[in-house]
């Protein structure tokens, strides 16, 4: 008797996924999107408190400037540098060699910063008006206007 083997398959292991490993797979890939959208959502958290943070640091400056000013007496505007009369003291503000703005003694010798992170600070009398216009390091641009009354001669 003649043997035949009409259908003669070789069996041979192909390795492929099984059920268990493709949910396996897909927790890890579902897991990684989750954590990614929460790190997207902290920091757009974190941008939002860093802008209410420098706007409060601005109205806190403005503040401090607008007190000093009313306190003192204007001179002049020179150079951007703003110079007072204060208690009969002379006084000078305006940005430093650093990235501050400063209130010094009209020699500029003294240290008393009122803000950081100033790129440039320009100053300009106008008629009876000081325009202080105050760009930041981190892009935010700022102009503050005071209205002084010259002492009449």
């Amino acid at each position: 008797m003649e043997r035949r083997n009409y259908w003669r398959f070789k069996t041979s292991r192909v390795r492929a996924f099984t059920l268990l490993e493709s949910l396996v797979a897909l927790i890890v890939i579902s897991g990684s999107l989750l954590l990614f959208q929460a790190m997207s959502q902290l920091l757009v958290s974190e941008v939002r408190y860093q802008q209410r943070s420098e706007q409060k640091e601005w109205l806190l400056f403005v503040d401090q400037l607008e007190t000093e000013l009313n306190r003192a007496q204007f001179e002049k505007v020179e150079n951007d540098r703003l110079y007072l009369k204060q208690e009969g003291k002379p006084i000078s503000m305006g940005k430093s060699k650093s990235n501050d703005f400063r209130k010094t003694d009209a020699s500029g010798r003294g240290y008393q910063p009122m803000v950081y992170g100033l790129k440039s600070a320009r100053i300009q009398e106008k008629g009876q008006e000081l325009h202080f216009h105050f760009q930041f390091e981190k892009g935010l641009e700022r102009e503050f206007i005071y209205r002084v009354e010259k002492e009449k001669s």
